[in-house]
């Protein structure tokens, strides 16, 4: 259609998606962030507050308000500080897992920058960390298609576990090979053991662990673990290319009627902490199989 030296021209974009890999964790609640960073006026209950409204639009998680989980740390005198109190938060709300925050560095002047240390505790004691790469299709076709920025968080993490089975114990401690026999155990179940062709846990991790194992026959036993279940850090800066090229993609997939552009997000302070959120969110997620297909969005623009 061509009006006044205008045309109207359909333009395919492709969306991501992403959705909740872990049917474990379904239920989730979200406290206030706590501020670490130089700048005193950042309200940490308002940047929970984006998280919340970033995780509830990821399908497969239902979010618990951050006024609820609030009002439930103050009747209960709980300040968060062990996980013994993080789990009875989790009981108090009825929820599968606590989403604890904290900002580490902000400046609201351009660039915007804002440094968020996330981690998530799972109610049950017997749910162990995710490491980046768990639920990624390896050792498949689709292996190919794993982004290069994943496949070097998974090996790092691979590595680190791999490290701690070379470290001396400390004095009076659990030994470093114990703890990973016990967490490889935890994720695998008692019906996968290590297989003798592959060399035994104790000389170094199994790979398996970052595939998801079968239904066993019966649950295995319970190795309580206080670490958090997942755990996400991550810097943002307004003037970073890849940050950038995302934030114009999300900008121009909105509705939203203000002018500017994508640019002027990076001058509001809220839509800067939200996208933020956002990024932080998909990036847990994907790194542990929560990338979905990507969505073909037909747009019109004018041409003229």
């Amino acid at each position: 259609m061509t009006l006044a030296g205008c045309s109207l021209v359909p333009h395919r974009t492709e969306v991501p998606t992403v959705h909740n890999p872990f049917p474990q964790i379904h239920k989730v609640a979200v406290v206030p962030f706590f501020n670490l960073s130089a700048e005193p006026t950042l309200d940490g209950r308002k940047v929970a507050v984006a998280y919340y409204n970033e995780l509830q639009e990821v399908p497969g998680f239902e979010v618990i308000p951050v006024g609820v989980a609030e009002r439930a740390m103050v009747e209960a005198r709980l300040t968060l500080n062990r996980p013994e109190d993080v789990r009875q938060l989790a009981r108090m709300l009825g929820a599968d897992a606590i989403v604890v925050g904290a900002v580490t560095e902000y400046s609201p002047y351009y660039p915007p920058r804002i440094g968020l240390q996330v981690e998530w505790y799972a109610a049950n004691p017997g749910f162990h960390p995710v490491p980046p790469g768990y639920g990624l299709p390896w050792g498949t076709a689709e292996e190919q298609n794993i982004p290069e920025r994943l496949i070097l968080e998974s090996r790092l993490a691979y590595a680190r576990e791999q490290m701690r089975t070379q470290a001396p114990p400390m004095e009076g401690g659990q030994s470093a090979v114990s703890r990973q026999s016990d967490t490889t155990q935890a994720i695998l179940g008692e019906g996968v053991a290590a297989s003798e062709n592959v060399g035994p846990p104790e000389s170094r991790p199994d790979p398996r662990g970052l595939i998801p194992p079968p239904p066993q026959a019966k649950p295995p036993r319970l190795i309580p673990s206080n670490e958090p279940v997942l755990v996400h850090t991550r810097v943002f800066k307004g003037d970073d290319g890849d940050f950038t090229a995302a934030l114009a993609s999300y900008a121009s997939q909105r509705n939203d009627a203000r002018f500017g552009g994508w640019q002027t997000y990076l001058e509001r302070s809220d839509d800067f902490i939200r996208f933020c959120c956002r990024m932080h969110i998909w990036e847990m997620l994907t790194a542990r199989g929560g990338a979905g297909k990507s969505q073909v969005v037909w747009r019109q623009e004018k041409i003229r």
